[in-house]
């Protein structure tokens, strides 16, 4: 292929809850984005992050268990490998990669794979920085390497998220702790919310010469090793949870653990509640908020994941199976 045939590649990095499905769902909203293929990679064996893709005309992949910067490479080599090779017309690839993945050896996989390298163009990495919580995620020293850093430092691009949240001068101060990691890094800032789709796709931002300057064997043999103290524990329920209860049980965790809890998410079923219910946090933060009603015959199962350190699984998951109905509809 010449270089203009080639599929564009956007990978979306950002460290655990920064907003990354946010941002990918509001560029899925843009007719720029028709005829997209999503791969969506998650640290542990359930997906959370694939159910709240709102984008419908697109084709989603699952790449889980396991981080796309290591573990799974390999699976993101054949996944990509089958999609275009399949009967469906693909214009652009959106990648959005674990929490906890370090962009270099994904920036490498699609220099150094023959078959990736021959159909497809990195067109920007581009990272979700979580105004709130940059300063904590910069500061964790635990493993031998600080992967936030690292999704900064190799970013064409940087988003600026959660800005509602913080008080006034965080844009310039967030901004500034960016651009003293990557003074070449392009900084988006969404307006109410919002980013401008034309500022982070087609931009052609990817600079190869950039990202070899920081990391010299980039096109080398690179080895990456995840802080081995970060677990993840997904929880899995067929009974729908007593809502109350569970909430209750939920903030309590969050209170006890919430330093060592760098990330929480589920898509719940809750006794008596037509709808999903959808939460998520950080730390000590938590949100969450109804989603979209139940299918016809579609089973109501709670899907659930805590990632961090000093977890408990089995204790876990004890505790939440305390908290189902027991005699409760499995179904709709």
């Amino acid at each position: 292929m010449t270089a203009s045939q080639k599929i564009p590649v956007t990978v979306l990095t950002g460290f655990l809850g920064s907003g990354k499905t946010t941002l990918l769902n509001q560029l899925l909203e843009s007719g720029l984005m028709a005829d997209s293929a999503v791969i969506v990679n998650e640290f542990g064996a359930i997906s959370i992050d694939a159910e709240l893709v709102v984008g419908v005309d697109e084709e989603i992949l699952q790449i889980n268990n396991g981080c796309i910067c290591c573990t799974v490479r390999t699976d993101l080599v054949t996944t990509i490998t089958r999609l275009l090779s399949g009967p469906r017309p693909i214009r652009r690839i959106l990648i959005e990669t674990t929490g906890l993945a370090d962009p270099a050896p994904v920036i490498q996989s699609f220099i150094v794979d023959e078959a990736l390298s021959a159909t497809t163009t990195l067109d920007a990495v581009v990272t979700v920085v979580d105004a709130t919580h940059i300063d904590r995620w910069l500061a964790d020293q635990s493993s031998g390497e600080n992967v936030a850093a690292e999704q900064i430092a190799f970013a064409d691009i940087a988003v600026i998220s959660k800005l509602d949240l913080t008080e006034e001068g965080a844009l310039a101060k967030t901004e500034a702790v960016i651009r003293s990691i990557n003074p070449m890094v392009r900084v988006v800032t969404p307006i109410e919310g919002r980013v401008n789709v034309a500022s982070i796709v087609d931009v052609r931002a990817f600079d190869l010469k950039n990202c070899l300057a920081i990391e010299p064997l980039l096109l080398s043999d690179l080895e990456h090793e995840h802080d081995q103290s970060v677990i993840s524990v997904e929880v899995r329920e067929d009974r729908p949870l007593d809502g109350p209860r569970f909430f209750r049980w939920l903030n309590a965790f969050v209170q006890k653990n919430g330093e060592g809890l760098l990330r929480c998410k589920g898509i719940l079923s809750l006794a008596s509640e037509a709808r999903r219910w959808v939460f998520h946090g950080v730390h000590m933060t938590l949100d969450g908020r109804p989603g979209r009603a139940w299918a016809a015959n579609e089973p109501r199962v709670s899907a659930i994941v805590l990632i961090g350190r000093g977890l408990d699984a089995a204790q876990i998951r004890g505790e939440i199976a305390e908290l189902t109905e027991k005699d409760a509809s499995l179904v709709a």
